[in-house]
């Protein structure tokens, strides 16, 4: 007989491939293998048919195609006998899925079998449905599945619950025809059909609200009767495991409960007494039995409040932290960290173990007991729990410095209860980890010590000597050079000296000795170098007797190979030599940084647009008036929020930035505007400002004039192409429009006319609950593409979490969706979701566009899910 043949057993073809040396031989033989299977499906071989599709199962195990045998499946299935039912339906759920056409086929047979006076083919009919049930299946085959869930034989109404559970994920809708069934399997005595039979109840009462009160107020107290018994029953050999009954049924219970507690006091006060005695009683010792109280906690802290039950529940927790397992310490972990927002002053009691956990070999463990003693701070423990982790992170490995730094810095900054506290701690963790450190953390340090001007001399002091123990430490190496070059006379002279510190000695050279140290190490970055250098010039002024060494100093980097220190270097070079007159007032220590101004950049809440509207003054946070006029010194970063504005006239300001003399032309007569700033001259050049048009006009011509005139100046204009000479008319009839020079912001009349039509928006869907708008635009040239911004809106008092909008176009259209602003949608219309779309119409003028939509989102854990058509759309699209 050929090998190869049909009739070659299914332990030779697995003998033949196993023996197999190589990949190639493997793929010879299946090769040859199939083609045997072909030629016996064509030759409708019945005798071998079920041998082939066992064979064909394994080739599909091992990777191969093996679509050309379904058929084989649907014909055994129709078979009348056990043994090629068995096979048929076993490959039906290997070879196939729900996705196939070919499934449609096995309706017919799958509803003969669940009627078989056989129980066996009953069974085999279950499994298969179980596994591959598709909507439709499930639509006509219910009515089958809910006569079995009665059936006579155990086997069968679990086998029947199991697919039952299919049957209402794929069509929710038909989950009422199943509560009743459902219902009556909670009184079965058969561990294996109760088992299932919860397992049911808890998939209705997710998918149906019906289910959910129904179990509510009809099965509460059998299920809490259930519990009971198998938390008191006597040994039994068959459910034993560990010395507990069941265990199984025990968690599957334990789940059920908590859905019917959540949110009903009067369910919660029905189990109260049954999960304190679980809790007790069961013995954690075992696996099994922590997996119970693992649940049992879990259900304590879903449901209703009850104090002591979830002091108990955390405790539970807190043993599981002493646990030697790694797993169960973990779960405790994951399990506290959502205690901590129902019982926080329970939690608080288990902190000691919780830090022990911080300093655990495994990594997981360390990082989410770090995440929870996060949540654990607050302004009344936030000084242990600090020094904890600050000695911690002194022996704590390299790959965790980075998480706990951040964790230590956020913390210090966020529950701080005085500055010099503050500043300590920082220090602390820069001299530690400072290579671990943000930018943003050293710089809010750096805004801290500015704002406190008593604590100048103690944080300089208590940096230099940071600096001498820790100086590998890169951003406290920035944070000391920038202070010695701001307070380096009040650590010379120990200014402002505190009872808690030790007196030191610094002397002028032994400050330029630490920058120069700084300059010269070669780890330090160009940051710290440049900084550096900034911190030696403004050391100069204050130390004249050093002021030679630091020139030296600096004209070392004169020739670095680096532009950024060689041009700061001529710079300040520069400054040293032929600048001494203004060198006091240019090294003047720093204004104090406004802590509030800084938070809100940090945190990205202030405004990054121009602003060009006129007034007076407007207050900043540090009660400096600034004038309303200068949004462009502010947007080429010209001035600061921290020192009031030039007040002097700006055509030394405009001449610097421009190269051109711009001196201020004689007022014509019969006028008698004054001369303007230099941020207004330059307001009207970059035509920005809302200055009224005649004044415009006539500082435009003025200013254009003087420039024409001198032709030396015009060179340097050459990057102002867009700059022509106006006519006084045509500048008072329409002022230019906003940032035209910087190719900016403002629409101009000119790019009007290039936009495409308008629109008016449309409700595309509305229900009760959801609104979703469209605003429609289209792009200029290109009327084939639109443009869509949809706008969702709640209208429930409810939360929508989980947020997901999908749609669907005909073929004729191509839908492009970018993400969604947020996955959350707030409640009774106090904010919306943006998300927008492009669609492409390759038949424009001939169809209109029409959209399917589906809106997924989540209540209260619970999903929802809207679909609706959108054929609403302008015919033009």
């Amino acid at each position: 007989m050929n090998p190869f043949s049909s009739g070659t057993r299914l332990r030779d073809m697995i003998r033949a491939i196993r023996s197999c040396k190589t990949a190639a031989e493997e793929r010879a033989v299946v090769r040859k293998e199939c083609a045997a299977i072909r030629a016996a499906i064509s030759e409708n071989d019945q005798d071998y048919r079920h041998r082939n599709l066992a064979k064909l199962m394994f080739i599909h195990m091992l990777g191969y195609p093996t679509h050309f045998g379904q058929m084989e499946c649907l014909k055994l299935i129709a078979s009348s006998g056990f043994p090629e039912k068995r096979i048929g339906y076993l490959g039906l759920m290997l070879l196939l899925d729900e996705r196939q056409e070919v499934l449609m086929l096995v309706t017919n047979s799958l509803k003969q079998d669940l009627n078989h006076s056989n129980q066996y083919i009953i069974g085999l009919a279950l499994c298969a449905l179980g596994n591959i049930c598709s909507a439709e299946m499930a639509r006509d085959l219910a009515p089958e599945v809910e006569r079995l869930l009665q059936f006579r034989d155990p086997n069968i109404r679990k086998k029947a619950a199991l697919c039952s559970i299919r049957i209402i994920k794929k069509v929710p809708d038909l989950a009422e025809n199943f509560i009743n069934p459902a219902a009556s399997l909670l009184r079965e005595k058969h561990h294996g059909v109760l088992i299932t039979g919860i397992q049911l109840c808890t998939d209705l009462c997710k998918v149906s609200s019906e289910a959910l009160e129904y179990f509510r107020e009809k099965c509460t107290e059998g299920l809490v009767k259930t519990l009971k018994d198998m938390a008191n029953s006597p040994y039994a050999p068959e459910y034993d495991i560990a010395g507990i009954t069941d265990p199984f049924l025990h968690i599957r219970l334990l789940k059920l409960l908590r859905i019917l507690g959540q949110g009903d006091a009067d369910a919660s006060d029905c189990m109260n007494d049954i999960l304190a005695q679980v809790a007790t009683k069961i013995e954690s010792n075992k696996n099994a039995g922590n997996a119970i109280l693992y649940e049992c906690v879990g259900t304590i802290m879903s449901i209703e409040d009850n104090g002591g039950l979830r002091v108990l529940a955390i405790n539970i927790l807190g043993r599981f932290l002493s646990n030697r397992d790694n797993n169960i310490r973990y779960v405790a972990l994951n399990m506290l960290m959502k205690a901590i927002t129902v019982d926080a002053q329970a939690v608080q009691r288990h902190r000691a173990t919780i830090l022990e956990c911080v300093k655990d070999s495994d990594a997981s463990i360390r990082k989410k007991a770090l995440d929870l003693v996060y949540l654990l701070v607050n302004e009344s423990n936030v000084k242990p729990l600090t020094k904890e982790l600050i000695e911690y992170l002194e022996a704590s490995d390299q790959e965790f410095k980075g998480v706990l730094t951040a964790k230590i810095c956020s913390l210090v900054e966020k529950f701080s209860p005085e500055k010099i506290w503050y500043i300590d701690q920082m220090l602390k963790v820069l001299s530690e980890a400072g290579n671990f450190v943000k930018d943003e953390v050293w710089h809010a340090l750096i805004v801290v010590i500015s704002n406190a001007s008593d604590l100048h001399g103690y944080s300089v002091r208590a940096l230099y000597r940071a600096f001498q123990t820790s100086a590998e430490q890169e951003t406290l190496v920035r944070v000391a050079v920038w202070c010695i070059g701001e307070y380096g006379d009040m650590l010379v002279n120990n200014v402002g000296m505190l009872d808690i510190e030790e007196p030191i000695t610094v002397t002028e050279s032994d400050a330029v000795d630490a920058l120069e140290v700084s300059i010269k190490r070669h780890n330090s970055d160009l940051t710290t170098k440049a900084m550096a250098l900034i911190a030696l010039l403004k050391l100069s002024s204050r130390f004249p007797s050093c002021s030679e060494r630091i020139k030296d100093i600096i004209l070392q980097n004169k020739r670095s190979f680096v532009l950024e220190l060689q041009q700061r270097s001529i710079e300040f070079n520069c400054i040293l030599q032929k600048h001494q007159n203004i060198r006091s007032a240019l090294v003047e220590r720093m204004p104090v940084l406004d802590e509030a101004t800084f938070s809100g950049r940090r945190a990205g809440s202030l405004p990054t647009s121009v602003s060009t509207s006129t007034g007076t003054a407007r207050n900043l946070p540090n009660g400096i008036a600034k004038p309303a006029a200068a949004p462009v010194a502010d947007l080429l970063d010209l001035s600061s929020d921290d020192a009031p504005a030039p007040s002097s006239s700006g055509g030394d300001f405009l001449q610097d930035l421009l190269g051109v003399d711009l001196s201020p032309a004689s007022a014509p007569p019969g006028t008698s505007q004054p001369p303007k700033a230099g941020t207004d001259v330059l307001l009207d050049l970059l035509s920005i400002g809302t200055s009224p048009p005649a004044q415009s006009s006539s500082s435009a011509s003025n200013i254009l004039s003087s420039i024409q005139d001198d032709k030396a100046s015009l060179a340097n204009l050459n990057g102002l192409a867009s700059l022509t000479s106006l006519s006084p008319n045509a500048t008072s009839a329409s002022p230019a429009p906003m940032m035209d020079l910087l190719d900016g912001f403002g629409p101009s009349p000119q790019r009007k006319e290039e936009n495409g039509p308008a629109y008016p928006s449309l409700v595309a869907y509305e229900s009760s609950t959801l609104r979703m708008t469209f605003n429609i635009s289209k792009q200029p040239g290109n009327p084939q593409t639109t443009l869509i911004q949809a706008i969702f809106t709640n209208l429930s008092p409810n939360v929508y979490n989980d947020f997901l909008f999908q749609a669907a176009v005909p073929k004729f259209l191509q839908l492009h969706l970018d993400p969604a602003s947020s996955n959350t949608l707030p409640a009774s219309g106090n904010g919306s979701i943006t998300q927008s779309m492009k669609v492409t119409n390759s038949q424009h003028g001939k169809k209109s566009l029409v959209m399917r939509i589906r809106i997924a989102y989540k209540i209260n854990n619970k999903d929802v899910l809207e679909e609706g058509q959108v054929s609403n759309f302008p015919r033009d699209l």
